[in-house]
């Protein structure tokens, strides 16, 4: 396999994985806990190849996730461009962090993803939701050096059969 193609198949694998891990189905009560794994992966290709993710990316990657979980078109597609641009716009801080200041930024990122997607619903007319809302953004920072390392070694793996 070629080396634009293996990087293409990891670049878009990951992707359709973390789609893959949004619609598993999990119980009711664990719901809460499951983080929002598109974001994640978003934000890990916009750190480490930032040619490759861009707002429109974003936006269409959000208006996929829209179609498939069926939520409100535009609803995922605004919350990823707006997660997005954030971190494109402080990447250059963002990728020399230690992993506990990422996670810790990760975090304030998948709050700040909350907030808008509060705005959203609230506008839309949608009731307050449970306290356990904001659970998933510590899910998503507990879960972010486990991300970042994973597709890490394989983007490692694949320069090292490159070379």
């Amino acid at each position: 396999m070629n080396h634009l193609r293996a990087h293409g198949l990891l670049f878009y694998g990951s992707i359709l994985a973390a789609f893959m891990l949004q619609l598993a189905p999990m119980p009711q009560a664990l719901l809460a806990f499951k983080p929002y794994w598109p974001a994640l992966v978003l934000v890990y290709w916009a750190l480490e190849a930032p040619d490759r993710v861009g707002l429109g990316f974003a936006f269409l990657l959000g208006l996929c996730g829209d179609v498939l979980t069926g939520e409100v078109l535009g609803e995922q597609a605004l919350r990823l461009v707006a997660l997005t641009f954030i971190v494109l716009r402080f990447r250059s801080r963002l990728r020399f962090f230690p992993m506990w200041q990422q996670a810790v930024a990760i975090l304030a990122l998948l709050l700040n993803d909350r907030v808008v997607l509060l705005m959203m619903r609230a506008f839309g007319g949608d009731p307050r939701p449970p306290a356990t809302f904001w659970i998933a953004p510590f899910i998503g920072m507990l879960a972010w050096p486990w991300i970042f390392l994973l597709l890490d070694d394989l983007r490692s793996r694949l320069r090292a059969r490159d070379a």
